[in-house]
């Protein structure tokens, strides 16, 4: 059952709006290099459509109802957007879940030091990362500093023309000959992965701190710049990240090159279709959830009872709460857990199984069961929810196809769709197929973005 290239169907209304899809889709990436830029540029979004924060709507006394736009912050880091629909929200909503955080390096708590006049940041990857890819490229810092009397500082740097960049160093080939012959896994050190922030010492210091006057400096221009002090970084969020806009890949610019797109492609084309959302029957709902990259743990993380409370805080504005009404609620809904697929890479063909795989500009990837070898981790939808979503499909005319990740003793992986599956609802993996997928610089398919969004929205509208 091959699936036919979507590219082959579209009419140049088609294109068009692909077109259109797409550059708004690289702006969010270039805005959302971090899971709270990401959050703020969605309220930012959202608000323009007409969505209230649900403690302003609280705080106004008015009574949640039908056609309300909501949305809920957690932390700065997680997000839930719903559109109340006509039905109770008892009888269930259809969720759009995915997640905003991806692969990257993290500063430490206690990160600066000078070694013979070079002044580094150490740092800690975050999430599966190749450590050699992230060596000898242009990086950018992105985070905030929060000062002891509560005060935060956002801190981006590298991404302006203007801007200085910063490095992690490698060996040069000359001198590699034993680095070479390590393991891919042992050629960069995680406590290697430190950057590289400067080479200039400050002049005129006393004796006892000359040895450290390239520090010295990187302190001062910190001072002057953000008005942060070295103690300042015991609490900071900084995040290394590629440093540079979103880009058109390929001679006819039919993919999309660019950080962060596992999963901010799934999680912002979910966004575009609550966005187009008009009078929905069932509540509309779209969750961007932070750290499933580490296991969805942590507050922000799905495995926190954000979701619940927010669906909690809903219910009781609008005069329906009980506990019964809320796990009705939630047991009751239908959910597309959305995170990308690994893209069929004829240059790595041996990974794959060709008649079980997502390929490039194919449409939205379904995947009824993810997880690794014998489905360890999976949610594994049942049959006749994967029939019901190919039929919303089919009627809205998206293109789809259905994957795994890999060949079955390769390895595999999953998404959040098997923690919201603990509520009883019904949840099917899907997603973005993705070349390079937690490299600094992925590449997916306009198509597949744009047919991502026309799937999520029939999914609101049919599900």
């Amino acid at each position: 059952m091959e699936r036919k290239n979507a590219w082959l169907d579209y009419t140049e209304q088609d294109e068009k709006e692909l077109e259109q899809t797409a550059r708004a889709y690289r702006l969010f990436l270039d805005a959302g290099k971090t899971e709270r830029e990401c959050v703020e540029e969605l309220v930012r979004q959202a608000e323009a459509a007409g969505y209230v924060s649900l403690e302003q709507k609280k705080a106004s006394g008015e009574k949640i109802k039908t056609g309300d736009k909501i949305y809920a912050v957690g932390m700065k880091k997680i997000m839930a957007l719903f559109h109340i629909g006509q039905e109770p929200l008892e009888n269930g909503m259809n969720i759009l879940g995915a997640h905003i955080d991806s692969p990257r390096l993290d500063v430490k708590q206690n990160p600066l030091y000078e070694d013979t006049d070079l002044a580094y940041l150490d740092t800690h990857y975050y999430g599966g990362v190749k450590k050699y890819q992230w060596v000898a490229l242009p990086l950018a810092i992105h985070g905030v500093a929060v000062k002891k009397d509560g005060t935060v500082v956002k801190v981006a740097v590298g991404e302006e023309e203007a801007d200085p960049v910063v490095y992690i160093t490698d060996l040069l080939i000359h001198l590699a000959g034993k680095q070479m012959q390590k393991k891919a896994a042992e050629v960069i050190e995680g406590e290697n992965l430190d950057i590289l922030i400067g080479s200039r010492p400050l002049k005129d210091l006393d004796d006892d701190k000359k040895k450290e006057a390239v520090k010295a400096n990187v302190l001062n221009i910190l001072k002057e710049k953000y008005d942060i002090e070295e103690e300042d970084f015991l609490s900071a969020e900084l995040e290394i990240v590629p440093a540079g806009k979103a880009r058109d890949c390929g001679l006819d610019r039919s993919m999309v090159a660019g950080y962060g797109q596992d999963d901010r492609v799934c999680a912002y084309t979910s966004f575009l279709a609550m966005m187009e959302m008009e009078n929905p029957v069932k509540t509309s709902c779209c969750l961007l959830t932070d750290k499933e990259e580490i296991g969805s743990v942590g507050a922000t993380g799905m495995q926190s009872r954000f979701f619940e409370n927010t669906v909690a805080e809903l219910m009781e504005g609008m005069g329906d709460y009980s506990d019964l009404a809320l796990r009705r609620a939630l047991s009751r809904s239908c959910m597309l857990s959305s995170d990308v697929s690994a893209g069929y890479d004829p240059a790595y063909a041996e990974c794959f199984e060709k008649k079980n795989s997502a390929y490039l500009g194919r449409g939205i990837v379904l995947n009824k069961y993810t997880g690794a070898r014998g489905k360890s981790g999976s949610n594994d939808a049942n049959a006749e929810y994967v029939a019901r979503v190919r039929k919303v499909f089919d009627d809205h005319n998206v293109a789809f196809q259905t994957a795994e990740l890999g060949k079955v003793d390769v390895g595999g992986g999953g998404t959040i769709a098997y923690i919201a599956a603990l509520y009883g609802m019904e949840v099917i993996d899907s997603g973005v197929a993705v070349l390079s997928m937690h490299s600094p610089w992925e590449v997916t398919s306009k198509a597949d973005i744009y047919e991502a969004k026309k799937a999520y929205k029939a999914f609101l509208l049919d599900a």
